[in-house]
């Protein structure tokens, strides 16, 4: 009898503890399951975060690299700005006003040679009544030939000296913008006279690479400058409009 109750006991012991190590298992794989994500987790964090530092480098040196280049556009504005717009700018307002001024020339014997003829005879034949109208002619005389030449530049400053949102144009944002009033371009009329020879040196100046040609620089301006403005938003509708700033 006392054998059956030790097998008894035995048998009982083994249903507990068998039982008691199940659910020791049970937690252990747990714990081994959330030790796993955990760990998957830290490498997923570990992962993010060298690819932020890596975003943040190339941030870092790109803005570094937009820094030094804006430095470099800005330091040569200063040095060609007083001769570079009468090398690099062909306007059409000097065109004009270079025939203009060729007539004031012969104005000036024009105008003393009827002053001096008169005066000469009316004095030799001593009449002081007939010297007044006389003199009153010769001084009506140089009047329009004076006044045609004097009109010619007046027309040519405002056409010269009148500038235009240039930032209507693609490609022109406030950097060029200051760099072309820096060199002188302040009108559509300027940029839509320039050459091959203009383009060049102007690209030259500014470190641009084909820039005005991609961009279409001169077709812009020559359409804003003919004020052809239906024209203008029909070939280029993603550019500024009139009153952009």
């Amino acid at each position: 009898m006392t054998f059956f109750y030790i097998v008894l006991a035995f048998l009982v012991g083994l249903l507990v503890g068998w039982f008691i190590w199940g659910r020791l298992r049970g937690e252990l794989d747990s714990l081994r399951g959330d030790l796993d994500r955990t760990r998957s987790e830290r490498d997923r964090l570990r992962a993010d975060s060298d690819r932020l530092t890596g975003e943040l480098d190339a941030c870092g040196k790109t803005r570094a690299d937009l820094e030094r280049r804006l430095r470099e556009t800005s330091t040569p504005s200063a040095k060609p700005s007083s001769s570079a717009p009468a090398a690099l700018v062909s306007t059409p307002a000097t065109t004009k006003s270079a025939p203009a001024a060729k007539p004031a020339a012969p104005a000036k014997p024009a105008a003393a040679k009827p002053a001096a003829k008169p005066a000469s005879a009316k004095s030799a034949a001593a009449k002081p009544a007939a010297s007044k109208p006389a003199a009153a002619k010769a001084s009506a005389a140089p009047k329009p030939a004076a006044s045609k030449p004097a009109a010619a530049p007046k027309k040519a400053t405002p056409a010269a000296g009148k500038a235009d949102n240039l930032r209507r144009l693609i490609g022109i944002g406030p950097v060029n913008d200051k760099l072309l009033k820096g060199l002188g371009v302040t009108t559509y009329a300027q940029i839509a006279a320039w050459t091959a020879a203009d383009v060049k040196r102007i690209e030259d100046t500014l470190n641009f690479d084909g820039r005005i040609a991609r961009e279409k620089w001169i077709e812009q301006a020559k359409l804003l400058a003919a004020g052809d403005e239906k024209e203008f938003a029909r070939q280029f509708p993603t550019a500024g409009t009139a009153n952009n700033t």
